[in-house]
C-alpha cells in the first residue's frame, strides 16, 4: 500500500471511529445478550433432547470402542487416515499446535489494513480449505466404522474369523497389518509362520503371560478364529 494511501485510511478510520458507538455498554450488552442466547439454546437442548448416558465403564475391559467427541472428529479421522507410527506425533501435536500459534500470531504478521475477504485472496482460500478439511474429516470421523475392525482382504471362509478377532478385543495388544497396537502382544500379521493352528488355539484358551483367557469363547467362535490366524502366512 503506498503511503499516500494508507494515510487515507487512518484519516477515514479516525472519523468513522468517532462516529461509532462506545464499547461499553453497547458492545458489552450486545455480547451479553448474545452469550445469554446461546446458554438458553443449550439449556433448552439438553432438556428436550437429553444427553445419552453410556453403560459404566469397565477399565477391564478389551472390548470398548473408544469414540471422541463430536468435536474431535476431524482428528479422530487423521489418525485413521495417517498409518505409519513415527507420524503420529505430527499430526496430533505438530500441525494442530502450528495451527494455533499461527492463529494467535495473525495479528502481529497480518498488518495490512485491507478486511475485505474478497481482496484478501490468500487469507480466505487459506481459511475455507481449513473449514472444508475439517468439515470433511469430521463427517468421515462421524460416519466411520469401528476403529476395532481389521482393514485387510482375505478369503470369504475367513471372514467370520476376522470379525471374532476384531471384536475380541485382539488389537487392544497385537498388531494386524496396519491395524492395532505395538504391544504388549506380539504382532500377529504373519503369526501362521512362526506357530501352529493348534499352538493358536492353546494359546487363545490359556492366555499366555499377561494376555487374558478366552478359554468362553464358544467352539465355533475359536475355531473361526484359528483358521484366520492360522491363513496368515
Amino acid at each position: 500500500m503506498k503511503p499516500a494511501d494508507k494515510q487515507a485510511y487512518l484519516e477515514e478510520y479516525e472519523l468513522l471511529k468517532k462516529k461509532g458507538k462506545p464499547f461499553f455498554p453497547y458492545a458489552v450488552m450486545k455480547d451479553s445478550a448474545m452469550m445469554l442466547v446461546v446458554v438458553g439454546v443449550i439449556i433448552l437442548m439438553s432438556v428436550v433432547l437429553g444427553a445419552e448416558q453410556g453403560p459404566k465403564a469397565d477399565p477391564t475391559t478389551t472390548t470398548y470402542v473408544p469414540r471422541p467427541e463430536w468435536y474431535f472428529f476431524f482428528l479422530f479421522e487423521l489418525l485413521r487416515v495417517i498409518k505409519p507410527p513415527e507420524l503420529v506425533p505430527l499430526a496430533t501435536i505438530g500441525i494442530p499446535t502450528i495451527c494455533m500459534v499461527l492463529l494467535l500470531l495473525l495479528p502481529f504478521y497480518d498488518r495490512g489494513p485491507e478486511r475485505n475477504p474478497i481482496r484478501r485472496p490468500i487469507a480466505t482460500t487459506a481459511g475455507c480449505l481449513t473449514i472444508v478439511a475439517m468439515a470433511y474429516l469430521s463427517y468421515l470421523g462421524a460416519t466411520g466404522g469401528s476403529p476395532t475392525e481389521i482393514d485387510m482382504k482375505v478369503a470369504p471362509r475367513y471372514e467370520a474369523g476376522k470379525e471374532v478377532v476384531a471384536g475380541s478385543g485382539c488389537l487392544a495388544c497385537h498388531k494386524l497389518g496396519e491395524n492395532g497396537n505395538n504391544g504388549p502382544g506380539p504382532e500377529l500379521t504373519h503369526i501362521a509362520q512362526r506357530i501352529p493352528r493348534a499352538a493358536i488355539i492353546r494359546s487363545v484358551e490359556i492366555g499366555p503371560s499377561i494376555m487374558p483367557s478366552y478359554r468362553n469363547l464358544p467352539p465355533k467362535k475359536l475355531n473361526e478364529l484359528a483358521d484366520f490366524l492360522s491363513s496368515l502366512d
